[in-house]
This record gives structure tokens, sequence and C-alpha cells, in this order.
């Protein structure tokens, strides 16, 4: 099946959270013989800030930031067999929905991929004339990054013909354990861009803990964090590229994850460290969020923590040894249960099913 995908980026992290999920779904997808072709805007400096090249599995179309240059590859849709949109490209979002309804043939599959799944539905309970709320009836399904049942019925609450969530995953050829780094030695340590919607959360879990534990070591890692507003004890390492993300997980005694305030409140959202830092054997302390148990098990896979007194607690009893324990524990749920070509299988499922259905209907592909 020709695909035609226009997210945010599949070259770069930078300032884009969701380029290790987009990766590791079309890569599987591509096993699976679709021919996907990747359309992302050249902004926000993720272009200057590249992990990756054009990878083989995917051509990669970087397009101008502009009206002119969105409708140049909106043009493009007309000749695949599933469009999607994800949500959060950042440039031109509701004019890239409009296009791909245009301008994909009556045949073709409609999907809207929403990496931000709990904040989206609100912004849509809010403003009942939101261009997606109107095209959701239009749509052949609506994806998602994570959010479960609540999620799922959310979106069909408000009209979508079919919401399903498709989890983030591991890559195992791109996350796994490596030798620790010197330079990403600590006790804890956290990696994750500085969000309004997670700045509490980060405060509450990560950085009052490191006040109160001077004598150890934190490490913080991401775009925003000022080096003047952190304590003494927590270094700041800024952008870490994808290419230190093993080394960054394997190293320190734990790691800590962090859930958005929507995807903390809506649960069943694990984001996509957690499963790289599985991948990597880390040691994971995350805050509580429902549905924790689908993917790790709490207190033998993964260590759940209700705030900063809990992180506290958890990394005065940690050892070393209890430490590795949970990380190969971790690693081995994941590799299992939940890697990008079983995801990628799942989806290619729906396509399939989806055209199925077309064909039945009598809009054929």
């Amino acid at each position: 099946m020709k695909v035609a995908f226009y997210g945010s980026s599949l070259l770069s992290s930078y300032w884009n959270g969701a380029a290790t999920y987009y990766r590791g779904l079309l890569a599987a997808l591509a096993r699976r013989g679709h021919d996907v072709t990747f359309y992302e805007p050249d902004a926000f400096g993720r272009q200057q800030h590249r992990d990756i090249d054009p990878p083989d599995w995917a051509r990669s179309r970087v397009y101008p930031p502009t009206p002119q240059g969105a409708a140049a590859v909106l043009a493009e849709a007309r000749s695949a067999d599933a469009v999607i949109k994800a949500s959060g490209v950042g440039v031109l979002d509701d004019e890239l929905l409009a296009g791909i309804m245009r301008e994909a043939r009556p045949g073709a599959i409609r999907i809207f991929w929403d990496v931000d799944a709990p904040a989206t539905l609100a912004e849509l309970r809010r403003n009942p004339d939101h261009p997606l709320r109107r095209a959701l009836p239009s749509l052949d399904a609506v994806l998602t990054y994570g959010g479960g049942p609540p999620v799922v019925a959310g979106y069909l609450d408000l009209g979508a013909r079919r919401a399903e969530p498709v989890y983030n995953a591991l890559d195992p050829t791109t996350h796994h354990p490596v030798s620790p780094d010197p330079r990403f030695a600590a006790d804890l340590a956290f990696l994750g861009n500085r969000l309004p919607d997670r700045e509490a959360r980060v405060e509450e879990f990560f950085l009052a803990p490191a006040r109160s534990a001077p004598a150890r070591q934190f490490l913080i890692g991401g775009n925003g964090w000022e080096p003047h507003q952190l304590p003494a004890n927590v270094r700041n390492l800024g952008h870490v590229y994808c290419r230190d993300h093993n080394a960054f997980n394997a190293t320190p005694l734990a790691v800590l994850n962090v859930a958005r305030d929507s995807m903390a409140a809506v649960g069943f959202s694990p984001a996509t460290r957690v499963f790289e830092a599985a991948g990597a054997g880390a040691c994971i302390i995350t805050d509580a969020w429902e549905g924790i148990e689908l993917f790790l098990e709490p207190g033998m896979e993964i260590l759940v923590a209700r705030d900063g007194r809990d992180v506290l607690a958890i990394l005065e009893a940690l050892t070393p040894e209890r430490a590795w324990e949970i990380g190969r524990a971790a690693l081995a749920r994941i590799t299992a249960e939940h890697t990008y070509e079983l995801r990628g299988a799942r989806v290619d499922a729906i396509l399939c099913g989806l055209a199925a259905d077309k064909r039945h209907n009598g809009s054929g592909m």
C-alpha cells in the first residue's frame, strides 16, 4: 500500500519526542511491504539537528513551512492509497488536515494519527467548531499514541468512525543495553523537553527530590531547562541526541519517567522514553498512572512513585544489584510483548481491514 504520512519530523528528535515512534512504526510497515513517504516541514531548527539521514525504508520530503510548500506536498496525496495526518506538526496543522481531506482520492484511506490524544480531546470539547472535530465523521479512523479506553470513548463520542490506540514500543535494533558512559553517571536521570504541561510534575518528582538529597547526583536532558534554575546537584545536558539515548539510560542507577499532565490524568499512555529506557536495561522509576501494569509490572519491572517523597524513598532503598534486576526484567518483558514489529503488524491489519471495507462498500482502492 502506498502511504503518505504528514507529521512533525522523521529525521529529527529536536523538540519532537514523536520521532522514534514514527521511525519504529513506519520502518515496521515498510518491512511488511508498504511504500511510505513522510512529509515534514523545515521548521523549529529540526533540520539543523537531525538524528538520522533519510532512511532507506521511507522517502523523506522536507517542505518549506509556507502555505505554498504545504500545497505542493499535499498534491502528492492524490496518488496514495492511505493518507495520514499526524497531530502536532506545529506548522499549518489545520491546513494540512483540510488538504488531506480535499486531495486524497475518493478510494483512499484517510487517517488522523494523534500523538497527544488527551490534550487534543480537551481542545475538541472546548471548541465544537474545531476543524478536526468537523472532519471526524469523514475520516476512516483515528489512531492514537496512547490513552486506552478513555481516549477511544472520547473520539467515538465526538463522531469518529473508529478509534484505536497504537502504543509506543521498542525497536531493539536502535535501543539496547550498552556499557556505562561516565558522561551520564548519576543516581537519577530524567530526559524530556521543558513543556508547560510537564514542568510542575518535573518539579515535584525530580527537582524537589534533588533539593532534598544534596549528596546525590541528578542528571537532566532535554531542551528548555535553564542551568541557573536547577539545584546545584542537577547537571544539565541540554538536547540529547538519539545516538546517546542508550548510554543515557544504561548508565545511571535509575531513570525517571514523568508523564505530561493530560496523559497522567487519562493514563494508558506510556511515553516513548519508557520503552527506550527499558530497551537499554534501565531501572525505571515512574510517576503513577492508570494502566502501567499493561506494559510493565510495578515492583518487579518498574518502580512507581506517587510523589517526590516516594522518589526519594525508592532511591534510598535502591541498590545497584536491585536496579540491575529490575532493568533486566523490564527488558525481557518489553522485548517479548512491546516491539514496533508487533505494533506494525497491528497497523498493517488495520490498513488492510479498512481497504477491505472500502472494496466491500464499492469505494475501491
